[in-house]
């Protein structure tokens, strides 16, 4: 068994809950999946021009555990837009799974 996450101050949320490219119906579509922290690692450095040590302290995380984040959130946005993958943003999917 793995560690739990430490609890991350996570302020932004997407404008949607899902992004995909047009013309073919989201069952058709593989999905990548983009957790909250995730998201909010990339808004703050990507978006917002933070420096990582800036906004890890933002979050309430290491400066490498924020690496990680962005990291993997380009990654994955990459991945969908290379190969045409449905891009979800995790938060949404489990509180649809969960109602």
């Amino acid at each position: 068994m793995g560690r739990p996450k430490i609890p991350r101050r996570i302020c932004g949320r997407p404008a949607d809950s899902c992004f995909k490219p047009n013309g073919i119906p989201m069952t058709e579509l593989p999905r990548v999946y983009l957790a909250p922290d995730e998201f909010e690692a990339m808004r703050l450095v990507d978006f917002q021009g933070m420096q990582q040590q800036q906004a890890a302290q933002e979050m309430g995380v290491s400066r490498q555990t924020l690496a990680n984040l962005v990291k993997s959130a380009r990654y994955k946005m990459s991945d969908c837009l290379m190969h045409g993958k449905a891009l979800i943003m995790a938060a949404e999917a489990q509180e649809k799974a969960a109602g």
